[in-house]
């Protein structure tokens, strides 16, 4: 059974230099929830702050089948994969507007909205930097912000196992399976519905129905226990799964006397 995660709770600040990672991931936590405070609860600051405990607990998971398994060993780096988790979304492109060519516009924090700006692939590093961060953890957790997403593993798959596998990117293998997780399960059907019911008018289709949903189970959800990267994330993610499925029966069969 997954642990609850806990009720979340606002990061002390720490008497620390900055950049230290308490006060790091401190930082950045505060920059997460004013970038994304107005998004919709698909994708809102509860969802980071889920991501970030699943990769906690598939880290923890992770490492204690290593220990069973002395010659297997893989070094993961603890504030890598917490500061990855919670600004895994920050340049979602779905949130982002487009604007006219001309200066990307930024609020007072930093957080960029014109999706037509180049500077998105650099908005993490540039916003850890501003905070005190080292340049080279810097670097490392914009590289594995930007390959954490369905649609760009999807793009190239093997670019994503390159960079776990041969890379030295391991921490990727972890965040992916935490966003993913996500969206799988009770929350992730919510999710789902909530982020339709937010956006399923804004894509340019003209009406949408509830069984888009359903659809969406189909081409994404139910596909994603198989792109699972760690041995406790796929454990998880077949729980996961087999409750979308269930649901999707629920869903069938209470629907289908229509259009007879």
């Amino acid at each position: 059974m997954e642990p609850p995660p806990p009720a979340h709770t606002p990061m002390p600040i720490v008497d620390e230099p900055a950049g230290t990672p308490n006060v790091l991931i401190t930082r950045m936590t505060t920059y997460m929830t004013q970038c994304m405070r107005n998004h919709d609860p698909s994708h809102n600051p509860r969802h980071v702050h889920r991501v970030v405990h699943l990769a906690h607990v598939l880290l923890a998971s992770e490492r204690a089948r290593e220990s069973q398994s002395p010659s297997t060993t893989t070094t993961y780096d603890d504030t890598v994969i917490t500061l990855a988790a919670l600004l895994h979304d920050i340049v979602d492109r779905k949130y982002l507007v487009p604007l006219p060519p001309g200066p990307t516009i930024t609020s007072n924090n930093g957080c960029t909205n014109n999706s037509n700006t180049t500077t998105t692939t650099t908005t993490v590093y540039d916003a850890l930097l501003s905070n005190g961060a080292d340049p080279t953890l810097a670097a490392r957790v914009q590289k594995i912000v930007s390959h954490v997403s369905f649609s760009t593993e999807m793009k190239d798959p093997d670019v994503i196992r390159r960079l776990i596998s041969e890379e030295g990117y391991p921490e990727l293998a972890i965040v992916q399976d935490a966003d993913r997780l996500d969206a799988l399960g009770a929350v992730g059907i919510a999710r789902c519905f909530t982020y339709l019911g937010a956006k399923g008018r804004g894509q340019g289709q003209g009406s949408w129905e509830l069984d888009e949903a359903i659809v969406h189970f189909e081409e994404k959800l139910e596909r994603l226990e198989g792109m699972m990267k760690t041995e406790s994330g796929r454990e998880m993610a077949r729980v996961r799964t087999e409750r979308l499925r269930e649901f999707k029966r629920w869903w069938v069969q209470e629907n289908g006397r229509m259009g007879d």
